[in-house]
C-alpha cells in the first residue's frame, strides 16, 4: 500500500515537517501541539487587548465627565457621575478576572 500523497496546495502539507511527503504520527502530534499553542496565544492576545481597552476606558471616563461639565452639559455630567460607580466596579471586575486568569495559568 502506498503512502497518501497530498495536493501541492493542501493545508495538511504543513504537518509534513521533514518534507519527505509522508506525514507520520509524530509529525501529526507536533502539528497538533503547535496549533493548540497558536490558539492559546491568540486567546491570550484577545484577552490582553480587552484588558487594555477596559483600562483605557477607566482612565478616560473621568475626562468625559470633566469635558461634559466644561461644555455646559451639567445634566450629562451628573448622569455620567451617577453611572461611574457601576462602571468602575464592572470594569475592575473584568480586569481582575483577566489578571486572575493569567496568574492561574502561569502557576500551572
Amino acid at each position: 500500500m502506498s503512502a497518501k500523497k497530498f495536493q501541492p496546495e493542501s493545508k495538511h502539507l504543513s504537518a509534513d515537517l521533514d518534507g519527505d511527503g509522508v506525514i507520520s504520527d509524530q509529525e501529526l502530534e507536533i502539528s497538533r501541539a503547535l496549533q493548540e499553542q497558536e490558539i492559546t496565544h491568540e486567546r491570550a492576545e484577545a484577552q490582553r487587548s480587552m484588558a487594555w481597552f477596559a483600562l483605557w476606558g477607566m482612565l478616560l471616563y473621568p475626562s468625559l465627565v470633566v469635558a461634559s461639565e466644561f461644555f455646559g452639559l451639567s445634566q450629562a455630567a451628573a448622569i455620567l457621575g451617577a453611572m461611574a460607580s457601576v462602571y468602575f466596579v464592572s470594569v475592575a471586575g473584568i480586569l481582575a478576572a483577566f489578571f486572575g486568569a493569567q496568574a492561574f495559568q502561569n502557576r500551572k
